[in-house]
């Protein structure tokens, strides 16, 4: 996959869109839009231009013309690098998907790679790894031979895996977040991976843990599906979600991430008998200052129901 084009590659475009943005700033969302608008006239290519002029519009209240903003940069970055198809689908112009875009969630986190625990857990109070790894603790004492971490990230929850497993490995489809977490020197192996289609060819694992990844995922019948063909009889899964305040099996948010029910999330779980050893609601982070609530799981694979 190329780089991604931040800059529109015009000097003359590039300042009208740096305007642009202080007017929006401003809280001038109509103007800057406009100004925008003939920044990209000069640079008509500039997928990244095209997003942000639907967002400026969207907040103008301009839905139709963000729409049109939106599928132009789609159309630009058909691999749907920053989103697009997701503010088509929040805005209703689009059908709801079971999953992001897979160059979104690599690119989004690739980008926050350097400044994600700063982020995280300084500022946004970010306390699920501690969470989890009580539950595992509590739920099943002991040692554990081999446990992948899906959607490791920087290692945050490894750190915390590592004093109670002989083997560890991540799996993380961000380059960048993989570099800090191998910085870490915690994982006995690392591994680039997108856990929309993620499979496990090695021996079998006897944890598996994906902490706020489903966030990013939609529908989690393959990968629950794929974590119990990785576990061992007795294998533990550990995860979180947002959970959802209407009565959908899951549901996009504003934020593009998705959250689900409570309901969906122990059906898709029976189906490929996991039985709950541990299922607490908690609050997963702060966002704005609010609260977001999830629910931090641990399951057994072949414990009686």
């Amino acid at each position: 996959m190329k780089p991604f084009q931040a800059s529109s590659g015009d000097s003359n475009a590039d300042r009208r869109a740096d305007f642009a943005e202080m007017l929006f700033v401003s809280g001038e969302a109509a103007q800057a839009a406009e100004l925008l608008l003939g920044a990209l006239e000069l640079a008509p290519q500039w997928a990244a231009g095209w997003f942000r002029l639907g967002e400026m519009q969207e907040a103008a209240g301009f839905l139709d013309q963000a729409a049109q903003a939106w599928t132009m940069a789609l159309k630009l970055d058909p691999v749907d690098r920053l989103g697009a198809s997701l503010k088509l689908q929040l805005i209703g112009n689009a059908p709801a998907a079971a999953a992001p875009p897979s160059a979104f969630v690599e690119t989004l986190f690739d980008h926050y790679a350097d400044r994600f625990e700063e982020a995280l857990v300084g500022k946004l109070g970010y306390r699920m790894p501690d969470f989890l790894d009580r539950a595992i603790r509590a739920a099943r004492p002991g040692r554990f031979h081999l446990a992948l971490d899906l959607g490791c990230g920087t290692g945050l929850m490894g750190e915390r895996l590592r004093p109670i497993v002989d083997r560890l490995e991540g799996y993380d489809i961000s380059a960048g977040m993989l570099r800090k977490a191998r910085a870490k020197g915690i994982y006995d192996l690392l591994s680039k991976a997108d856990l929309q289609h993620f499979s496990h060819a090695g021996p079998k694992a006897d944890l598996v843990v994906a902490v706020d990844v489903f966030i990013y995922l939609g529908a989690l019948e393959r990968v629950v599906g794929a974590v119990a063909e990785s576990l061992v009889d007795k294998g533990v899964f550990a995860f979180s979600v947002e959970t959802t305040a209407g009565g959908e099996d899951f549901a996009l948010l504003p934020s593009r991430r998705y959250a689900h029910s409570e309901a969906y999330v122990r059906r898709v779980l029976a189906v490929s008998e996991f039985a709950i050893l541990s299922l607490e609601s908690t609050t997963i982070r702060h966002d704005r200052g609010e609260p977001v609530g999830g629910l931090a799981v641990v399951t057994g694979k072949g414990h009686a129901v």
